[in-house]
């Protein structure tokens, strides 16, 4: 059976141990992630064109990775904190754009950690620049409030591996937070737009091979975009 394509927006890294200058990187764990699940990464450059339905043409789920902060003033705010790191406007630019493309367009969508951070700047939400007590290495139980079933999760608690230092301030339009973590932030959102799309603010790629109900998820969002049609059919 053909693997649905699932579109990445890859993302910038200033050195790797592979290439000697910059480079344009997808976590290994997360495309090993969507691959198990029966699904083909694709990694996409981020740049100023915005043509979405020609750029990804035949891919069928986008999911939207983690990586460095949110430029601030995308929510209004001016930078306030001496934490925040790795802010690049190409970056950014592309990721608002693709993310109010495919929730537009209900193309299945899976956000995570910034991906979940920048679904909710784009509808609107702010963020918190730097929590009080951040959550980097972070392995923490949530319990899911509606949804589980719909994210493919065969238990309503699962254990979680985060690593952000930011958090959901405001919760921008069209968001229902379907899990909260223990310091009071929205852990998980579903996007009613009528199509499969959900953001969670840990890393279920980080443990996806060892516990199943992280592999759960993956396996739900391959599945949607399975049953999705081809972008630009």
């Amino acid at each position: 059976m053909t693997r649905p394509r699932i579109a990445l927006l890859g993302r910038f890294a200033e050195h790797t141990s592979a290439t000697r200058s910059g480079a344009i990187v997808t976590a290994r764990l997360l495309a090993e992630a969507v691959w198990q699940a029966g699904g083909e990464p694709i990694t996409f450059l981020p740049t100023d064109d915005f043509d979405w339905a020609t750029r990804l043409a035949g891919c069928q789920g986008v999911l939207m990775p983690g990586g460095a902060d949110i430029d601030p003033q995308l929510y209004g705010q001016n930078p306030e904190s001496d934490e925040l790191y790795g802010i690049d406007a190409t970056q950014d630019a592309a990721d608002l754009s693709l993310v109010r493309w495919v929730i537009e367009q209900r193309v299945p969508l899976l956000a995570i950690c910034r991906g979940f951070q920048m679904v909710n700047v784009a509808l609107g939400g702010t963020l918190v620049q730097d929590m009080s007590v951040n959550h980097k290495h972070v392995l923490h139980q949530i319990r899911l409030e509606a949804d589980d079933e719909r994210l493919g999760l065969s238990s309503k608690v699962i254990d979680c591996s985060c690593y952000h230092h930011q958090a959901v301030d405001r919760l921008g339009d069209g968001l229902r937070v379907i899990a909260t973590a223990e310091l009071g932030h929205p852990e998980a959102f579903a996007i009613d737009n009528g199509a499969w799309a959900y953001g969670v603010q840990w890393h279920p790629e980080d443990n996806a091979a060892s516990d199943k109900h992280q592999a759960e998820i993956f396996g739900r969002f391959v599945a949607e975009s399975a049953k999705a049609k081809h972008i630009g059919a």
